[in-house]
């Protein structure tokens, strides 16, 4: 790995901050720094993530790796640097005002900045939404250094005249209020689903309610920032068609953007993607059901050589070269369709010939 002389662009700063195993790298760039939780051995090929709004690698994917089967996938195969957005990490102070707001072309060029300083040549990708947006930016941009997709509820057209709205009325309340109750609302209804937000009648669930004491950790200067930038984001659908890598999009059948990941899916390469519903989930699927993500990332990663521990004997350590799936590997009973909660639409065959 590279240390901090390899690269001219950035520096970091090792802080000795242990999140569950995890280092901390504070990485100077461009347009500013931002802070990489990097967990597992670097030796083994590289999974970027990057979380939704006002969120970071505890609040947006620490399901995801809690859930002992996903978490053995993972981390079996993968290094995992996990990335937040300018100002989200934990105990991040607020960024000075006059500092110019990033676009999100800013913020997809600052994670080429991250992997030169890492000297990581190409990495697979998973992104929530907003980090799944920014993700498929970087990955249209530098296609070269893109080995994978799994996005989340992604989106990729400027936002409707509905998000438009709220991200005005979020705007505003970060403005004037900062972290009140009603922007957690705002962001909680954003995330996930009735069933975990609760009502008069049905209390909020754990997670909702973790969720809403993570929040009051945000700095709401740097939320706002990052909300400008999102709500700036131009349409990259035509972009679509220049990724030259394998996607697997997942999203909450009550998710706010099940609309616009079914677009997505439309517009890729039907050869090379898929799409998981997960019935009566919101956005956040990595937070609200990760066991749905299991099965269909475990045939994802197949075509790339990679299993879960003790099922085959190839090597995590290897280059990540794709390669064929067989056909039944796909097939919804093989994808756990007869399983509740998951609902899968398979558009074509991810990695393997058009049936």
């Amino acid at each position: 790995m590279a240390d901090s002389n390899s690269s001219t662009d950035s520096v970091s700063i090792d802080v000795e901050t242990i999140y569950l195993g995890g280092k901390e790298h504070i990485v100077r760039t461009g347009c500013g720094s931002v802070s990489v939780i990097v967990y597992g051995d670097q030796e083994k090929p590289p999974l970027i993530t990057y979380p939704d709004l006002a969120l970071n690698h505890m609040s947006c994917f620490q399901g995801l790796f809690f859930c002992p089967e996903a978490a053995s996938l993972l981390l079996h195969n993968f290094c995992i640097y996990h990335i937040s957005p300018p100002g989200h990490e934990l105990g991040a102070a607020a960024i000075c005002p006059e500092e110019p707001v990033p676009s999100v072309d800013d913020l997809a060029d600052q994670i080429v900045e991250v992997l030169n300083y890492f000297g990581l040549r190409s990495v697979m990708c998973m992104g929530v939404t907003a980090g799944a947006y920014i993700l498929t930016l970087f990955a249209i941009k530098h296609r070269e250094r893109v080995l994978g997709l799994i996005l989340v509820s992604p989106v990729c057209r400027a936002p409707s005249w509905s998000e438009w709205f709220y991200n005005k009325v979020m705007s505003n309340l970060l403005y004037f209020y900062g972290m009140c109750g009603l922007l957690k609302d705002f962001l909680l209804y954003r995330y996930f689903s009735k069933e975990v937000r609760g009502s008069t009648e049905v209390p909020e669930s754990d997670i909702a309610q973790a969720c809403r004491r993570l929040l009051d950790e945000r700095q709401s200067i740097n939320i706002l920032r990052f909300l400008q930038a999102i709500d700036g984001r131009p349409d990259i659908t035509q972009g679509l068609k220049k990724l030259q890598c394998r996607t697997l999009i997942f999203v909450g059948d009550s998710s706010p953007f099940h609309s616009e990941a079914l677009h997505m899916t439309a517009k890729l390469d039907r050869r090379f993607s898929a799409l998981v519903e997960v019935q009566e989930c919101g956005s956040m699927v990595t937070e609200e059901q990760p066991h749905a993500m299991l099965i269909p990332m475990e045939y994802f990663l197949m075509g790339y050589g990679l299993y879960r521990p003790n099922q085959f004997s190839g090597s995590p350590r290897s280059p990540l070269s794709p390669s064929c799936i067989a056909p039944e590997l796909l097939s919804p009973e093989s994808m756990g369709l007869k399983l509740k909660p998951i609902k899968t639409r398979i558009e074509s065959k991810l990695l393997g010939e058009q049936r």
